[in-house]
């Protein structure tokens, strides 16, 4: 049985949900806050930043929004806290810290 993840509601009868409410449609990702997992926070300081960009591609969850050729806050909703972008980073603009937020 395939469900649509944009029907699945409270209401939802239970006929209706697939075995551990797995979504098998693709880029059902940014529905769920997955950064409710992580365990590591990253922290930009901002006056280290020289918007290199290096940082956006590298991001497996896509949490380093970039708008108009500048990178903004992370998207803690889904950042899981890998700590790639801290890694990339040329400039130490980005440090990890323990925990959430």
């Amino acid at each position: 049985m395939r469900t649509d993840v944009t029907k699945i509601n409270e209401k939802t009868p239970h006929q209706e949900l697939t075995e551990g409410l797995m979504i098998f449609d693709g880029g059902s990702s940014r529905l769920f806050n997955t950064g409710e997992w992580r365990t590591s926070t990253p922290v930009l300081h901002r006056d280290l930043c020289r918007q290199c960009l290096l940082c956006a591609p590298v991001c497996p969850d896509s949490s380093i929004p970039v708008k108009e050729g500048k990178r903004l806050d992370f998207d803690y909703d889904h950042c899981k806290g890998c700590g790639i972008c801290a890694s990339v980073c040329p400039f130490d603009a980005i440090t990890m810290k323990e925990g959430k937020e």
